[in-house]
């Protein structure tokens, strides 16, 4: 403990800068949480939700979405490459494949592997805020958000502009390893144009990135499209649109199979789309019909050079329909809602499978007792393959004092195996197994928190039981992984949080945010001869921290994570952004991984050493 204190106390880099010279003067209690169901304010949620919002992620010396999430307490990011190349996401301990990814409401997460579940066509500038929601979300978001779920948000501004984002990067170091030809380095471009009219909104959003690799087979390109349309009808009827491409191209040296996949390269893309709509029907009645789909192709290729062996192809194409309705009365509000829901995949080692999936839910939240939040609710869900299941939950808040508040919160989710968990024939490396069961998780919490406008401090406690847990092990070297189901997967949680705005004079000011969570995962049921791919990444310490420091029309932040995982070697990884801006342009200049280690996240991929980057922002008002 000791050493983690020290940690969190001498964090020396990392994190921030801003795309306008201002104050961050986001008010979170006027923040509506984006959930399908009842709209709450983030002021009067009871659930732990953490956000981040477009003034945060301004502050940011990030380029990709995976990056942005580092930074959050109790979200594990593991990146198989740099730039937003490929990513896991895991919250509070659990495995990638248990949390649930979503686009403005949309649930976007692959249903092939959760690999590419971060595969998202959304430019960083286009983002109003994320919210991260932890624990059991099944009951706010249907299956597959067994540990939490991730929401991501973009913008609807009523202001016509166009925003520019430029940044170039290098190491001024020769590659390493393989080739070693050439400097490595890159850049990336974004263009967002912003159309607003009386009655309407368009947003759309062009990206670009493009870097050589740190090492043997590491370049990554990738190039996205987004389009995001907003139409007011009237008070009363609105029409909701959204659009996005997205194509990956990127060296996939040691990223599934190493040290044989040397020479692996992946080619992945994706197209979504989504119509909506919401009607006030009255003065306590409203209605929001939505249709949605999902496509993504992945080609992998174990021999970039030679497509005639060891190549996989995979389609995966996924169609959705919902409606949500909500009714105020005297009593509370109530949440009505259905969904449907059809997934199949074309594959050339998992072979042509679909299934279907239909759920209901009815919620109520009220405040009738006074200073309590009571919010209570069922999900019932069938599945083709697994039948029916009910996911009660129930939270509940009480506002003891001014600005103190304590929570509680019990739940349940189901997170339903991915086709390649089922059905990959991948041999020798990994094989599938139809027999698998679902993960079923029960999860209790209890929070304290105290919030004013320049100080907050909170902690939780929380206790997760995952049955039939899934986990991919092999007894030998010589035999491929398998998942398997393992009974009950039982994880404990501590966090705790500080932060705190000080106004140093009427033209500087100081800002700090702290964090630690430990988990502390019981003993799994494995033979002394099993190898789990789960033990050895599971997430035990996290420090987070940054520290910015305004002057007049310059930022500094500092900031930085130290992580450590089962069975795992721990790291700090520091950054910094010196940046100058004015209202409508800023220049900065970052230097990540201040401290230049060596660091793997996951699978064998060590990712990029200290890293220098020189950036632009720029805004044009229409």
């Amino acid at each position: 403990m000791k050493k983690i204190l020290l940690s969190i106390l001498t964090f020396t880099s990392t994190f921030t800068f801003a795309q306008e010279n201002k104050q961050d003067t986001t008010k979170l209690n006027e923040i509506v949480i984006s959930e399908n169901r009842l709209q709450t304010p983030f002021s009067k949620q009871a659930r732990n939700i953490q956000l981040i919002t477009k003034e945060q992620i301004a502050q940011m010396p990030v380029k990709s979405i995976n990056e942005v999430l580092s930074f959050i307490a109790g979200a594990d990011v593991r990146q198989r490459g740099p730039f937003g190349t490929q990513a896991d996401i895991s919250i509070d301990g659990g495995s990638f494949e248990q949390t649930l990814i979503l686009l403005n409401g949309v649930k976007i997460s692959d249903v092939q592997t959760a690999h590419h579940s971060m595969n998202i066509p959304v430019l960083l500038s286009a983002i109003e805020r994320i919210e991260v929601l932890k624990g059991p979300a099944a009951r706010v978001y249907g299956i597959n958000a067994l540990t939490g779920a991730i929401n991501i948000v973009t913008k609807a501004s009523k202001q016509s502009a166009i925003d520019v984002n430029l940044q170039a990067g290098s190491s001024f170091e020769d590659k390493v390893a393989g080739d070693g030809k050439g400097i490595y380095g890159g850049a990336a471009a974004q263009v967002a144009i912003n159309m607003a009219g009386k009655k309407s909104q368009h947003l759309v959003g062009f990206g670009i990135n493009d870097y050589n690799g740190q090492r043997y087979n590491s370049s990554t390109y990738d190039h996205k499209f987004f389009y995001q349309g907003n139409i007011d009808f009237n008070e009363s009827n609105k029409l909701n649109l959204m659009g996005g491409y997205i194509n990956n191209a990127f060296g996939a040296s040691g990223y599934y199979a190493a040290p044989g996949d040397k020479e692996a390269f992946e080619i992945v893309e994706t197209a979504l789309f989504a119509v909506g709509s919401s009607h006030q029907l009255g003065k306590n009645f409203s209605l929001r019909p939505r249709v949605s789909a999902r496509y993504n192709w992945d080609d992998y290729r174990y021999f970039r050079n030679d497509l005639t062996r060891a190549r996989s192809l995979h389609q995966t194409g996924v169609w959705s329909a919902e409606l949500n309705s909500t009714l105020n009365s005297a009593i509370g509000d109530f949440g009505f809602g259905l969904e449907s829901r059809s997934e199949d995949i074309n594959s050339t080692n998992i072979g042509d499978r679909e299934r279907y999936n239909h759920g209901a839910y009815v919620e109520y939240k009220t405040e009738a007792v006074k200073n309590l939040l009571l919010n209570i609710g069922t999900y019932v869900n069938y599945n083709t393959q697994y039948g029916w299941q009910a996911f009660p939950g129930l939270d509940m808040a009480y506002l003891f004092a001014p600005k103190w508040k304590f929570a509680f919160n019990v739940g349940s989710s189901q997170r339903i195996p991915s086709f390649t968990d089922l059905y990959l024939n991948q041999r020798p490396g990994n094989i599938g197994n139809p027999n698998l069961k679902s993960e079923n998780a029960w999860q209790y919490e209890l929070s304290l928190q105290y919030k004013s406008d320049s100080f907050n401090i909170q902690g939780g406690y929380f206790y997760r039981n995952i049955s039939d847990f899934i986990d991919w092990v092999r007894n030998s070297s010589a035999v491929p992984y398998q998942p398997q189901n393992f009974g009950n997967n039982k994880i404990q949680g501590v966090n705790v949080g500080i932060g705190q705005s000080i106004s140093l004079s009427s033209k500087s000011s100081l800002s700090y945010q702290l964090s630690y969570n430990y988990l502390h995962a019981g003993e799994m049921s494995y033979a002394s001869n099993v190898t789990s791919k789960y033990v050895v990444e599971n997430l035990k310490h996290q420090a987070l921290g940054r520290l910015i420091y305004k002057y007049t029309n310059w930022q500094l932040t500092l900031g930085g994570r130290w992580i450590e995982r089962e069975l795992k070697n721990p790291y700090l990884i520091a950054d910094v952004r010196l940046l100058y801006g004015k209202q409508n342009w800023n220049i900065y200049a970052d230097v990540t991984n201040l401290l230049d280690k060596n660091y793997i996240e996951v699978a064998a991929v060590p990712l990029p050493k200290r890293w220098f980057a020189l950036g632009a922002n720029f805004r044009f008002a229409l």
